[in-house]
């Protein structure tokens, strides 16, 4: 009956009860898994046109995946539109431009903008989908304090909005919901293709410093001080990490308690070498992977996980990071503090990051010094404990907290409270967003997102 409700669909229409469901339902995080009504794997905008309109007249509320990184909130009895299959791209060298539709993922997307002598403003995390990262900001750890947010970058998108019709949206065409999808995640429609700036970026300086985790406090202080006189070519981030005891993972690191400090310089070898200097004499080195890399190699500077696991996470933002916090999060996470989280990291922002784009849009923290993010691996089973471990070192930290959070880092316990994504936005832009949203998706059916309530 589905199917032929929706049979001018060309991709796959699924339900439960065969492996096909249970592929396109796969995600990242093993512990929020997705078990709609509806699967519809999109293979064109005219799809997800279909889909919309099919779920809208049902009432039926809509989820949408690429990579599945980010998820949120259970999607019982929704649709689920996947766009997996909505890889088309194009690159124009003169206007260093790039047409990218929903599907692709960064790692599909730097080897081919590399081989024109062009960079995007990509993530940490080669493997995340290029327009969920871009709707939450997109905080590059190479480009960012240079050149500021992926968001800040888009020139065009296409849109299929709650009543099913593809808009092409531009800052000309529709001011407003130009501003609130860049920002306001996935609040707004399906984006089903992103047009964006690339840049004349072919290599960087950079990698990562391990240190013994039993140095914590040292590193920790150097790095530190250490940040405040960065120029903006430089971004770095500082990892706590327990790491498994796995074959894939260097001897050095295997099983290991280690400080993890993250470096991208877009100037010279000789100047990254010199900037360094300072850090690497911080403690006895472990491993050290910082040198000349091409651009495609930015998921080096961070090393983050590949594979799907279980795992809980919590973020907080900080307006300041004096040496007072520093001696609380060592004392939180440290040698002796029974901390079991996987990965505790604290990324500098600043630069770039901190000025309004030529067209603004809805991102949240402009002015954030900083960013914590932390990953506590274990099933569902685990839950509580490691969900007390999170807050453990986000509630002590909390003196330092900045009144805004960065959408991508929201966990599906921030991002399912009302509160928490009002507060993660903040009073004045958060109401401009529920007003967008109310003229666009007035019943609500993009809902499994860091919802915003239409006003």
């Amino acid at each position: 009956m589905v199917r032929l409700a929706l049979r001018n669909v060309a991709g796959p229409v699924l339900v439960a009860g065969t492996e096909e469901y249970d592929a396109e339902c796969a995600t990242y995080n093993l512990n929020c898994g997705f078990r709609p009504a509806i699967v519809v794997g999109a293979t064109s905008a005219d799809d997800v046109c279909e889909a919309v309109r099919f779920a809208s007249a049902q009432g039926m509320p809509i989820a949408v995946k690429s990579a599945a990184h980010q998820v949120v909130g259970a999607t019982d009895g929704a649709m689920l539109i996947t766009t997996g299959r909505m890889k088309r791209m194009s690159v124009d060298v003169e206007a260093r431009t790039v047409n990218a539709e929903a599907g692709l993922r960064w790692s599909e997307v730097l080897p081919r903008t590399a081989e024109l002598g062009l960079a995007p403003i990509a993530g940490s995390a080669p493997e995340v989908g290029v327009v969920g990262y871009t709707l939450g900001g997109g905080q590059s750890p190479l480009l960012g304090r240079t050149l500021g947010y992926a968001a800040d970058h888009v020139r065009r998108m296409n849109v299929v909005t709650a009543d099913g019709a593809l808009r092409t949206v531009t800052p000309d065409s529709e001011p407003d919901l130009f501003w609130a999808l860049l920002g306001g995640k996935g609040n707004f429609g399906v984006v089903t293709e992103i047009e964006f700036d690339v840049f004349p970026v072919t290599r960087f300086y950079g990698g990562g410093i391990f240190f013994p985790g039993e140095n914590l406090a040292e590193v920790l202080e150097s790095w530190r001080l250490w940040v405040p006189t960065l120029p903006e070519e430089t971004t770095t981030s500082l990892g706590i990490q327990r790491l498994p005891d796995l074959q894939t993972l260097p001897d050095p690191l295997r099983g290991a308690f280690v400080v993890h400090v993250r470096i991208a310089h877009l100037g010279s070898a000789d100047e990254g070498e010199r900037l360094v200097a300072p850090l690497r004499a911080a403690a006895p080195v472990l491993m050290d992977t910082v040198g000349e890399k091409p651009v495609t190699a930015i998921g080096a500077i961070h090393l983050d996980p590949v594979d799907p696991m279980p795992y809980f996470d919590r973020s907080l933002s900080l307006r300041e990071f004096p040496e007072k916090a520093a001696d609380t999060l060592v004392a939180l996470t440290g040698p002796g503090s029974g901390c079991r989280l996987a990965n505790l990291e604290i990324r500098a922002l600043g630069g770039a990051f901190d000025r309004e784009p030529k067209v603004p849009n809805a991102v949240s923290v402009r002015g954030v010094p900083f960013v914590l993010f932390g990953f506590a691996v274990g099933g569902g089973d685990q839950a509580d404990d490691l969900r007390q471990q999170l807050a453990r070192v986000t509630d002590g930290l909390s003196p330092w907290a900045a009144d805004r959070s960065m959408v991508n880092f929201l966990s599906p316990d921030e991002a399912t409270d009302a509160d928490g994504v009002r507060a993660a936005y903040g009073t004045e832009r958060y109401a401009r967003l529920a007003e967008i949203k109310r003229r666009w998706d007035p019943a609500n059916l993009f809902r499994f997102n860091h919802n915003i309530l239409p006003a």
